[in-house]
């Protein structure tokens, strides 16, 4: 008999910098989450800081795939679109692609913020309209934009080839001036997003938003560049990777600074996912635990016997709020 695959739970803002999410966590009543740490054995760290381009659950997520690439260039965008059969990919030879997120950015005095992406309303139908206006321009800087779905487009481009970008969650409520590409390729994306907050002005469907009191769409996003290297088997299903268990519950609350909601979840995702990974363990299944924070990544597997260990065991048997709240 076959045995089951191994399970990898991870789970993005397990933990903020914000002084909210960390008294929030230190309240917490969680059950599960004590019970892995103690029987599971910490790894390496992924520590960087809070301003890598590519935050450390995305970082996590690449590494679960096998896929590795510099500082901003995970290539999300060619990822899905090879999931969705759309041009080539792999090698030296494959299609450069970018996700493209429609958003609103607030002009303040000194500074430009991103509202929230989920909550701009944005409906499909909106949003295809948006994506038809904007693509002829796009085309004009040799770029392909494809609508993907409501708050997601893709765009293929050789501009995107060895291109860091700042991943959207770094980006959400936050200043952009410190997160926008920079360099000489990247002068001509940044020429085209002036461009379109010139074109979206006065579009119908911002004209429509506005009677609604719906935010207007002024500008988009780019994250996820770049082309997918040679012998990267891509997730097109959740058969292609059967024991990985993705918990994005903590992102929301994290981005909007809800600690309130926030608490909620993670006593959700303990009751749930965690729960689930215990009783795995509990029957004998191999499992893995990724906790990520806004700095780092802390990964739990199978107790090591030995002097390395016993040092993981003695990290891990740390409290949940002290040992997460480090992240």
């Amino acid at each position: 008999m076959t045995p089951p695959p191994a399970l990898h739970l991870i789970i993005p803002f397990a933990s903020t910098a914000a002084k909210g999410s960390r008294d929030a966590l230190a309240e917490l009543p969680l059950q599960q989450l004590p019970r892995l740490l103690t029987r599971l054995a910490a790894q390496p760290p992924d520590s960087a800081d809070a301003y890598t381009l590519s935050p450390p659950h995305e970082r996590a997520l690449a590494r679960a795939y096998a896929l590795s690439a510099p500082d901003g260039q995970l290539p999300w965008g060619a990822w899905q679109a090879h999931s969705l059969g759309l041009g080539q990919h792999g090698g030296p030879s494959g299609d450069a692609w970018a996700l493209v997120t429609p958003c609103h950015w607030h002009v303040g005095t000194d500074h430009i913020a991103m509202s929230g992406v989920d909550g701009i309303g944005l409906e499909e139908a909106e949003s295809e309209a948006l994506c038809a206006a904007m693509a002829p321009w796009f085309v004009q800087d040799g770029v392909e934009l494809l609508y993907a779905g409501p708050t997601q487009w893709l765009a293929r481009g050789e501009v995107f080839r060895n291109l860091a970008t700042a991943s959207l969650d770094r980006v959400l409520g936050r200043n952009i001036d410190a997160w926008m590409p920079e360099g000489p390729q990247a002068a001509p994306l940044r020429r085209l997003q002036n461009e379109m907050q010139m074109l979206l002005y006065h579009h119908p469907v911002n004209d429509a938003r506005a009677e609604r009191g719906a935010l207007p769409i002024n500008s988009f996003w780019l994250s996820g560049t770049g082309a997918l290297p040679d012998a990267v088997s891509v997730a097109g299903s959740a058969t292609d990777h059967p024991g990985l268990r993705w918990a994005p519950a903590l992102r929301g609350p994290a981005l909007a600074e809800d600690w309130a909601a926030w608490a909620i979840a993670w006593q959700d995702l303990d009751s749930t996912e965690c729960a689930a990974l215990a009783s795995a363990m509990d029957a004998g299944q191999p499992v893995q635990l990724t906790l990520c924070g806004e700095r780092a990544a802390q990964s739990f597997g199978p107790a090591r016997i030995g002097l390395a260990g016993r040092i993981s065991g003695l990290l891990s048997r740390k409290s949940p709020p002290n040992l997460v709240g480090a992240l």
